[in-house]
């Protein structure tokens, strides 16, 4: 086999239709395009879900909700979270703030967090956060710590 005398077969090329070029061909003028309209125009495209004119689907769907733009979304940590985050030693001090869950890895700058009555707490605490339940600021308060909102 030598590769420059390489061929296709026969038949299974074939030229494509040559628009555009006279009376003749039978399809020239308007080249298969038809008369008038934005289809026979060039540079034509018709954008996705167009429907001539008419009131696309998607326009005419019923849009359902009320997306609130003042809602907060706290991430929420449970007393045995907390328990957990002390006894593996990443928190030192008897504190934990935004700052301490920060520098952990478990908050990101803008997020607000939310505590939680879960589980149980062995360590005498204070707390700052955005939120507390009941149960969670009772729990913390019998064992003696402090919670405060910031």
């Amino acid at each position: 086999m030598i590769l420059n005398q390489l061929t296709p077969r026969i038949g299974s090329n074939k030229k494509g239709k040559r628009l555009g070029r006279g009376k003749g061909s039978g399809k020239g003028k308007t080249s298969t395009r038809g008369d008038k309209g934005a289809k026979s125009r060039s540079g034509n495209s018709i954008k996705l879900g167009f429907e001539g004119g008419q009131m696309p689907l998607h326009k005419r769907i019923p849009k359902l909700g009320f997306q609130n733009i003042n809602n907060k979304k706290y991430k929420i940590f449970n007393l045995d979270n907390i328990e957990y985050i002390i006894n593996m030693g990443k928190v030192t001090i008897n504190l934990i703030n935004k700052n301490v869950l920060r520098q952990i890895g478990l908050l990101k700058k803008k997020e607000c967090f939310k505590i939680l009555g879960r589980g149980e707490l062995t360590h005498k605490i204070k707390i700052w956060a955005h939120k507390f339940s009941k149960k969670a600021s009772l729990k913390i308060q019998q064992l003696g710590g402090k919670t405060e909102r910031l």
